[in-house]
């Protein structure tokens, strides 16, 4: 018997069909704190209506008496609507508030069913703390976890002791041998390559058009070049019209974001707008209300750093230089656009070059849900840190861009590159690795 969380519901509206033929019940607090959040436009909000429509699809009383059936292979959903604050609840936690009243509801129904396994299912790890702490099996939601994220597809690999006559090959016209002559063992769609032997070595790629490894050739794009071969190969990944969908992960300073903007504005031509967006996600106390100003003046620091990358772009150039001054050309006309996340809710994103910053930041159902909004033409791209959560209910295994690495791996139409040697100055790699 699994108790829901409200946060469970607000992260997944459809999680009442992933626990298999288990009952679920949710507790009357639940869906108190669910109509708080009916109103909005955020996708929490989506997810609450969309939930309360599905109990209300249920006809008659039995939701609250002795539960419905979710169908055949399932177990039952039910509401808990009569219940008190258990004794071990108020002595342990003086505070009344929602989390607790949902302890109490768990503890309840633990002590009515000594035969069955009860199970609190909640995001909240301070809340999972407090129900061990009372005798509770307490669990995360664990329907869109990744197993391991160390084990994630990484999108390169190195080939030690590889033919050095191939390598010659990838060298010399048409610069590509078949993968069966090359004879790498499980060969990804798109994965990149380090081909080496000795003092020979060559970067490449695995096309699975053609099925043939090409050679990657290190080249620059819109001012800004590759430091290394990781760089390469997001650039060509980034640069490649037929991957429709690219994602670059790795730790601050490896220069996913300063990649992506570059490679974006030397495709503009093949796109009628480049965009760019990040989640707003709040640093410390100071959220969007307490920040002072307009919307405008609010949203400007969460954008800076888009700004900032932008910036690295124009000054590789001089100020009379065609290429600086279209960058502020694009600016003006909405060619180039940069805004958060939330604004996209309702767009056609038709013949765009989408860029998603801090995608680690994401559920996997936003991550979904901005990738079903691409139309005819588009090209996304979501870069980020597993590693480098700023929101609660997420963490390195469970957040849409791990999710998306994970589920996406193998297909034609995707690329990823994970990069792991910043290139932002010594002193920024040092920090990142030893703090």
């Amino acid at each position: 018997m699994f108790v829901l969380d409200t946060n469970v519901i607000l992260h997944d509206a459809g999680c009442l069909y992933n626990f298999g033929d288990n009952d679920i019940v949710i507790p009357i607090t639940v869906i108190e704190e669910i109509d708080a959040f009916k109103r909005g436009r955020d996708l929490i909000n989506f997810h609450s209506r969309q939930f309360i429509r599905q109990l209300d699809e249920f006809e008659g009383d039995s939701l609250v008496n002795g539960g419905v059936s979710l169908g055949e292979g399932r177990g039952k959903v039910s509401i808990l609507t009569n219940y008190e604050d258990e004794p071990e609840v108020t002595s342990a936690f003086i505070e009344r508030k929602a989390d607790h009243r949902i302890l109490s509801a768990t503890l309840k129904l633990k002590k009515e069913h000594t035969k069955r396994q009860v199970v609190l299912v909640s995001k909240d790890v301070n809340l999972r703390l407090k129900a061990k702490s009372l005798g509770i099996n307490a669990q995360d939601y664990y329907s869109d976890k990744i197993e391991d994220v160390e084990k994630l597809y990484r999108g390169k690999r190195m080939v030690e002791t590889f033919d050095p006559e191939q390598i010659d090959r990838l060298y010399t016209e048409p610069y590509e041998i078949s993968s069966a002559e090359a004879e790498i063992e499980d060969l990804e769609p798109n994965e990149y390559l380090i081909l080496r032997n000795g003092t020979k070595s060559v970067l490449a790629f695995f096309n699975p058009l053609s099925g043939m490894i090409c050679r990657v050739e290190k080249l620059p794009a819109y001012g800004i070049t590759p430091r290394n071969a990781e760089q390469t190969f997001s650039l060509h990944a980034l640069i490649r019209r037929e991957l429709q969908l690219v994602t670059l992960s790795g730790k601050a300073g490896t220069g996913k974001t300063l990649l992506a903007l570059a490679a974006a504005l030397e495709m503009r031509k093949y796109y009628r707008q480049v965009y760019l967006a990040r989640p707003i996600v709040a640093l410390s106390n100071k959220d969007l209300g307490f920040l002072p100003g307009d919307v405008e003046s609010k949203l400007d620091p969460y954008m800076q750093p888009l700004y900032d990358n932008l910036g690295v772009i124009r000054n590789q150039f001089n100020e009379t230089e065609k290429n600086y001054q279209q960058i502020q050309e694009m600016l003006e006309s909405n060619k180039l656009e940069i805004a958060p996340l939330a604004y996209i809710r309702g767009r056609s994103l038709n013949n765009i070059y989408f860029i998603v910053d801090e995608a680690q930041n994401l559920t996997p159902h936003e991550v979904k849900t901005i990738i079903t909004r691409a139309g005819e033409g588009t090209k996304i791209v979501f870069t980020g840190d597993p590693y480098q959560i700023d929101t609660p209910y997420l963490d390195s295994r469970s957040n849409g861009l791990s999710y998306l690495i994970d589920r996406m791996r193998g297909q034609t139409l995707y690329g990823h590159v994970t990069l792991e040697k910043g290139e932002r100055s010594d002193l920024a790699e040092l920090a990142s690795n030893l703090l």
